[in-house]
């Protein structure tokens, strides 16, 4: 059965109460202000105190607000003699479960103190619910990014096997994207996606013929034109997977410019994405002395 702490300045209220509940198979630990309740407290746990309002020192409603703060576990339930609104709605803002008026009746009592066991029983059960949800989330959530980070690195790979002439340009440009990131104190998780979108960033390259990509000479209009379908294609071959981040956009405009003049849409100022203005940003030296020119600042 529970173990109740009662606490009350009045001895032969301890008394009574003790007799009363270890008659219904509780287990009674008696303290007589809150300073041995305390000592108590820190000795075993408790599933349930019941405490009186008014008691030399420390009154039975901080005694609550210590316990509710200090042992979540515990119920408390208040005992007083005075019939004061106030002191109800005290004990209520503290914490307390319920709130008895003495002399109380023994049928009123016990059933006060079951209720308050089955609520606490059902409160632990949820906590303990939520506690292990938050869990599986986070489980989950870390075995997701690392899937995302698997796509990724294979789409990245895939793209530069065709291109060894710039092999590890994905990844410097995630690099680069990422410290311009970080000068301008943008968000983590934001810089998260910012590095992923950098990785393949040039997904849409795919879909140009391995002799373009690596021509050493001058490319013709045709070929050019070509090359300038990638960032749309690109948009076209991630646009339908579920990233936490707008990546799909990030690789549509980063070959867009502040001033309207890249491709494929024509944006320019804050019309483009954030993460791919980091990307024009990341074409200039000492890009992170340059954010308010094109419209960006740091936080």
């Amino acid at each position: 059965m529970a173990n109740i702490l009662v606490v009350d300045d009045e001895e032969y209220i301890r008394r009574m109460l003790n007799r009363m509940l270890s008659g219904l198979a509780y287990t009674c630990i008696l303290a007589a202000d809150g300073g041995e309740a305390r000592k108590c407290l820190d000795a075993q746990p408790f599933d349930l105190a019941l405490c009186d309002v008014n008691m030399p020192g420390e009154s039975g409603v901080a005694l609550t607000k210590y316990i509710v703060s200090e042992y979540e576990d515990t119920a408390v339930i208040l005992l007083t003699g005075v019939d004061d609104p106030k002191i109800a709605d005290a004990a209520i803002e503290a914490g307390a479960y319920g709130y008895i008026i003495k002399p109380f009746n023994p049928n009123e009592l016990t059933i006060n103190i079951r209720n308050a066991l089955h609520r606490r029983k059902l409160e632990i059960a949820n906590r303990i619910y939520r506690q292990d949800l938050e869990q599986l989330v986070e489980e989950r959530t870390a075995g997701l990014q690392k899937a995302l980070e698997g796509i990724i690195q294979a789409m990245a790979r895939t793209v530069e096997s065709r291109d060894p002439y710039t092999s590890g340009h994905q990844r410097r440009v995630a690099d680069l994207a990422v410290a311009i990131a970080i000068e301008m104190n943008i968000p983590k998780d934001q810089i998260e996606g910012l590095r992923m979108g950098g990785m393949i960033h040039d997904v849409g390259k795919l879909s140009v013929p391995a002799e373009i990509l690596s021509k050493p000479s001058r490319l013709t209009e045709l070929e050019f034109s070509l090359i300038k379908a990638h960032p749309r294609i690109g948009y076209d071959i991630i646009a339908d997977i579920e990233f936490p981040w707008p990546i799909a956009q990030m690789v549509l405009q980063h070959h867009e410019k502040m001033n309207g003049s890249g491709y494929p849409q024509g944006l320019s100022g804050e019309d483009i994405l954030l993460e791919a203005r980091i990307f024009v940003l990341r074409t200039l030296r000492r890009p992170w002395l340059l954010t308010d020119r094109i419209g960006l600042r740091s936080g």
